[in-house]
């Protein structure tokens, strides 16, 4: 059975389909890439049989006919999280201005360009006011987990989703984004209207809302919908 995915998601159900096989379920293989590349390949034409995306997209893909409509559930809620390299100091980033002042300290500041997070830091740093301070000195990559170039020591700090924080090694995650700037992404769950296992998926989607599951989705940043 295949699930369609962005970054943010991937690991914990890389964990959920481990979990859900050695329950007696079928085995579930995972596929992601960054939250508006995927949503793009799977509207040109990438199959599978149930999809994890944000809300906005699973709404997307529903309208088009893409997924059935009367499967979307909510799956998980996500917030963006700031890290930094394992043993190097944290910042302090409890308040607005404290968060503010850690970036325009820090060397570089990393995040990606199509993920959810990647596409709301420019936005953060402009609401902040520090936009043009922090270009000079932002590290970017396409998609993917952002913090590994942190591990490598190319930037000094990454702003991502903390789901995609915590899949890294190598790092250490300082801290949510204070409340007053955090965002929260939202995903869906919902089944392919063409699912090669439509049964299978039904299932596997009964057991994301298992409550038992619940603390997986805690281990990986998420909190469970």
């Amino acid at each position: 059975m295949n699930v369609l995915t962005s970054n943010s998601t991937q690991p914990v159900l890389d964990a959920l389909g481990e979990s859900f096989a050695r329950e007696g379920g079928n085995g579930v293989v995972v596929q992601c890439d960054s939250a508006k590349v995927m949503l793009q390949r799977i509207k040109d034409g990438l199959k599978g049989d149930v999809v994890v995306l944000g809300e906005g997209a699973i709404a997307e893909l529903a309208k088009l006919g893409i997924v059935d409509a009367a499967t979307v559930k909510p799956f998980a809620r996500a917030r963006v999280g700031v890290a930094v390299k394992a043993g190097a100091p944290h910042p302090d980033i409890s308040t607005v201005e404290a968060f503010k002042r850690t970036l325009l300290n820090a060397k570089s500041v990393a995040h990606t360009v199509h993920g959810a997070s990647g596409m709301y830091a420019p936005v953060l740093f402009e609401r902040l006011g520090i936009a043009a301070e922090i270009k000079a000195k932002t590290v970017t990559r396409p998609g993917g987990f952002i913090g590994v170039v942190v591990a490598s020591g190319e930037a000094e700090i990454a702003v991502q989703q903390i789901s995609e924080l915590l899949a890294v090694p190598g790092i250490e995650l300082v801290g949510p984004l204070p409340d007053d700037i955090q965002k929260v992404f939202v995903t869906s769950s919902a089944i392919f209207s063409d699912a090669g296992a439509p049964a299978d998926a039904r299932k596997l989607l009964q057991y994301f809302s298992d409550p038992r599951c619940a603390g997986v989705f805690e281990t990986k940043g998420l909190e469970a919908a």
